[in-house]
C-alpha cells in the first residue's frame, strides 16, 4: 500500500469528549526557538503560510525575548513586518516583560502571551526571578496590554515536573495559576516542560486548577513527549473538558532552559488521534503532513512525529 494511500483513521466518536478542539499551533516559535542553525526568515514566513493554508487558526508567530537569550527569533520584528496575516487566524507571540510589550505594540501584534513558572528554581532560571517576583513582573505587562484591547494567554511551565525540584505538587500549580489569571489572562495554558506527566497527575492539576476558580473552558495544555505520554496525557485533558491544545507541526521544539525537554507534541499527530475520535479541529492533515516533511528538509533532518514517518516515509 503507498504512503498516501492510508488515508485517515477511521473515526469513532467515544463519551464524555469535546465536539471541537482548537489546536494553539506552537511550531513557528516554540518548535523552532532552539534551532541551532539560524532558519532564514523566508523559511519561517513560509513556514507560517503553510500552517494557515492547512486550516490551523492559531499560529503563534515568534516570541520578542532579548535576542541574545534566544537568538533564533532575533527577526520577530522582520518575520512580522513581512508576515502575510490571514483573516481568520490568530498569531500570538510571546511577550517576556514589558520591554517586549513595546515591541509587540509598534508591531502592531493583538494577541499575546506571557510565561511563567510554577516552580522557584526554574523561575530563577529562565526568568532571573523569585516565583512571587515574577507576579510582579507580569503585572505591568497584562495591565497595559489589557488596556490596549490585547488578549492575553499565560503559560505556566514545569507544571508536572521540574529536573531540579522533581515532582510539583497540584495546588502550587493551581496557585501560580490562578494568579496571572486574576490578572486578567484569558487562557492558562499548563506546560509539561519535560514530558514527565501521566494521566492521573493530569487529572490532579487540571482537576486543581479548576477547583481554584479557573473555568475549564480557559484551560489549554502544553505536552512533551520525551516520554511518549504526550497523546495520553491529552485524551485525558479532553475527558475533563479541556478544548485548547498545544502542538507543534513535526514535533519540533525543546526547552532553552531545560536541556531534558524534547520535542513537542506533533500536531500530526494529535490530528490523527482527533480526526479519529471524531473531534473536529478544521486542519487538513495531509497539507499539514506536507508542511512538516517540508519542513524536515530544510533543518536537514527527519521529522520526529510518527504520522510523519508513517505517510511520507
Amino acid at each position: 500500500m503507498g504512503a498516501r494511500e492510508v488515508g485517515l483513521p477511521a473515526e469513532v466518536r467515544a463519551d464524555g469528549l469535546p465536539e471541537r478542539v482548537t489546536i494553539w499551533e506552537v511550531g513557528a516559535r516554540d518548535g523552532l526557538q532552539n534551532e541551532s542553525a539560524v532558519v532564514p526568515v523566508e523559511v519561517k514566513l513560509e513556514f507560517l503560510a503553510r500552517l494557515a493554508a492547512a486550516g490551523l487558526g492559531v499560529l503563534e508567530a515568534t516570541s520578542f525575548v532579548h535576542p541574545k537569550w534566544v537568538p533564533q527569533l532575533a527577526d520577530a520584528e522582520e518575520l512580522l513586518s513581512r508576515l502575510d496575516f490571514v483573516d481568520g487566524v490568530r498569531y500570538p507571540v510571546l511577550v517576556p516583560n514589558e520591554r517586549g510589550l513595546d515591541r509587540a505594540l509598534a508591531a502592531g501584534v493583538r494577541h499575546i502571551a506571557i510565561f511563567g513558572s510554577a516552580t522557584e528554581t526554574f523561575a530563577n532560571r529562565n526568568l532571573n526571578r523569585t516565583l512571587d517576583e515574577q507576579f510582579a513582573m507580569f503585572e505591568p505587562v497584562v495591565a497595559r496590554a489589557r488596556a490596549e484591547g490585547l488578549d492575553v494567554r499565560a503559560y505556566v511551565s514545569m507544571c508536572f515536573g521540574d529536573p531540579w525540584e522533581g515532582a510539583v505538587a497540584a495546588e502550587q500549580v493551581a496557585a501560580v495559576g490562578g494568579r496571572l489569571m486574576s490578572m486578567g489572562c484569558s487562557q492558562l495554558s499548563l506546560g509539561d516542560t519535560i514530558g514527565v506527566a501521566t494521566p492521573g497527575q493530569v487529572e490532579a492539576v487540571v482537576g486543581a486548577v479548576v477547583a481554584a476558580g479557573v473555568p475549564v473552558s480557559d484551560v489549554a495544555v502544553h505536552f512533551h513527549d520525551t516520554y511518549g505520554q504526550a497523546l495520553s496525557n491529552t485524551l485525558a485533558a479532553l475527558r475533563l473538558g479541556v478544548t485548547t491544545v498545544d502542538s507543534s507541526a513535526g514535533g519540533l521544539g525543546g526547552c532553552p532552559y531545560a536541556e531534558s525537554a524534547t520535542g513537542n507534541l506533533a500536531t500530526e499527530d494529535l490530528v490523527w488521534m482527533l480526526d479519529g475520535l471524531g473531534i473536529e479541529t478544521g486542519v487538513d492533515l495531509d497539507l499539514l503532513v506536507d508542511t512538516s516533511a517540508w519542513m524536515a528538509t530544510k533543518l536537514d533532518r527527519p521529522s520526529p512525529s510518527r504520522v510523519v514517518r508513517a505517510l511520507r516515509g
